[in-house]
């Protein structure tokens, strides 16, 4: 029997210069990523929280709709007729989280969306991007002119030295506020920045052209506050706070309602508002926010010190056979100290300070329903 043929890794524009750090790779989406550097992923997340990170997020896709019109209006509405957010809505220099939903009201991606003045710049996830940029063009090829910007690198400096250690590339950063966007200078480099970011710290993302993105990031890691950090500690930072993972905690399954993103939908798309509806799976999602739905993702706090990982089915007493739910994300938070995860139950028991249990290695692990995020945020209002 032939084996299977695997197509090769994908690479990102910063690629050797993680090879050069000693980071350790993994496959991840199809690229070649590095999920820890030496320091190891507990310093690497601990770094992030009291100084700055940096991230290689270059696998993840970035598009720019241009309207045909040249009137924004237009490609806005037409963005509108694929997403429950209000596009229309955002200010020149300001940026929105959004998702893609289908008819039945699940959820193919979720997305960042911002205003660039004369077209919108989109930031879609790596696993979906090529699938994303079909579904944009089957719906909005007659509105938008679609371009895929392939030669772009992505970074994120996340952390509460973030912004002294990209102002001194950027001077004007420190005026920005928590989810402004738009075009900036950086170190010379004509890049795209957004105060933004997954770690639920102060700080941003920036896309460089690929070309430049290694003397960019090089120039970063020369300050001693920067780390250059992995996808192990990307991924507990995003679960302390709160934030979902596409595929895991959310997915074509999961309405934003399910999955606690009602504040992601604004008043002017749902029932009332002056464009509500008109957006895939309209009808279910709108009569979920007038009636509720039958489940709902939580955060979990285990008892103990044993991490409860992804998939962890969960049950309402010790005895009980009859399976409520599942844990959808997983791990061990280090600025806790303490195990976290999250996951969905039924809404009857989603309240906070419910217990619940999960099935680990044969033993029924008590965990309370807790409020997300669970280490507050620090973005700059």
């Amino acid at each position: 029997m032939l084996a299977r043929e695997t197509s090769p890794l994908k690479q990102t524009p910063l690629h050797a210069l993680h090879i050069a750090r000693g980071a350790k790779m993994v496959p991840f989406a199809g690229y070649d990523m590095p999920v820890q550097y030496a320091a190891g992923v507990l310093k690497e997340h601990l770094h992030t929280r009291s100084n700055a990170g940096l991230f290689d997020v270059s696998h993840m896709g970035q598009l720019a709709l241009r309207p045909k019109s040249g009137k924004l209006a237009d490609a806005a509405l037409a963005l509108e007729k694929l997403v429950p957010q209000d596009i229309l809505g955002i200010a020149p220099g300001r940026q929105r989280y959004a998702q893609f939903t289908n008819e039945d009201g699940g959820l193919l991606d979720d997305l960042m969306v911002a205003n660039f003045g004369d077209h919108l710049f989109l930031v879609v996830n790596a696993a979906c991007k090529d699938e994303d940029e079909a579904h944009l063009r089957a719906h909005l090829s007659d509105a938008c002119e679609i371009v895929a910007l392939a030669d772009r690198a992505l970074i994120a400096l996340q952390g509460p030295k973030a912004e002294s250690a990209l102002a001194k590339f950027c001077p004007d950063v420190g005026s920005m506020k928590f989810m402004d966007a738009g075009p900036r200078r950086v170190a010379g480099i004509d890049c795209f920045v957004s105060r933004s970011g997954y770690t639920g710290e102060d700080g941003f993302e920036i896309s460089v052209p690929a070309d430049k993105a290694e003397a960019l990031v090089t120039a970063l890691l020369d300050n001693p506050d920067v780390l250059p950090i992995g996808l192990g500690a990307r991924d507990s930072l995003r679960l302390e706070a709160g934030l979902c993972l596409y595929g895991h905690d959310i997915d074509t399954t999961t309405t934003p309602v399910e999955g606690a993103l009602e504040w992601s939908v604004q008043k002017v798309r749902r029932n009332g508002g002056g464009r509500a509806g008109g957006f895939p799976g309209a009808d279910k999602i709108l009569a979920q926010f007038a009636q509720g739905a039958s489940r709902r993702r939580v955060g979990l706090r285990p008892d103990g010190r044993a991490p409860v990982r992804e998939g962890a089915i969960l049950f309402a007493d010790p005895a009980s056979t009859e399976p409520i739910g599942k844990v959808t994300s997983g791990g061990f938070g280090p600025s806790l100290n303490a195990p976290v995860a999250m996951g969905y139950l039924p809404t009857s028991l989603s309240a906070t300070g419910t217990t619940v249990f999960a099935e680990v290695r044969g033993q029924r692990l008590p965990l309370k329903v807790a409020a997300t995020p669970f280490v507050p945020n620090t973005y700059k209002r």
